[in-house]
């Protein structure tokens, strides 16, 4: 069984609205977290900048939540902005559906897979594997990563789950032999 590793190369651009220019992407730019303390209460926004005109907004992460329902790791990390946490936020779906944005995985990811040469010993099967939440059309990837037109993915691929809905979990193929 062949592994390929489907991996992050940069965070992904946020598709929200920009209040002043109206732009629809947002960057994390460095990566920055904004920590503000009241008395026992905490509040936790990720900075995100426009792309367009450069305008810093809040992402909120915590709102007015108790200092002692920190861990002391993650609250450590949030006061020098680790940029382990801003992906781990930044990916958080619960984050997403709350400041109402969505991730653009356009650019921001690569397929790591063994030269595949088609012309050895067939059926081969392949076991996909993704390190972040991206999501992607198998038919998509199983054509860049074997050279084949998509039209021919779908001749020569038998897959576990639907090729043309995308997904962001792992899944196996068999590649055929062609006709």
């Amino acid at each position: 069984m062949l592994p390929w590793v489907v991996r992050r190369t940069r965070l992904p651009l946020l598709s929200l609205r920009c209040v002043d220019c109206r732009s629809e992407s947002a960057t994390t730019g460095e990566g920055r977290f904004r920590v503000n303390a009241n008395a026992k209460w905490l509040g936790v926004w990720l900075l995100v900048r426009c792309v367009s005109c450069d305008r810093t907004s809040k992402l909120t992460g915590h709102e007015r939540a108790p200092v002692s329902s920190f861990d002391p790791a993650e609250l450590h990390g949030y006061r020098v902005n680790d940029p382990e946490l801003v992906a781990a936020r930044l990916l958080d779906p619960l984050i997403a559906r709350r400041n109402r944005f969505t991730l653009d995985w356009t650019g921001a990811w690569r397929l790591d897979a063994p030269s595949a040469r088609l012309d050895e010993a067939l059926p081969v099967q392949v076991e996909v594997v993704f390190e972040d939440p991206v999501p992607v059309r198998p038919e998509r990837l199983i054509a860049q990563g074997l050279g084949l037109s998509r039209n021919e993915v779908l001749r020569r691929i038998k897959c576990d789950i639907p090729l043309r809905r995308p997904t962001s979990t792992g899944f196996t193929f068999t590649v055929m032999a062609g006709e």
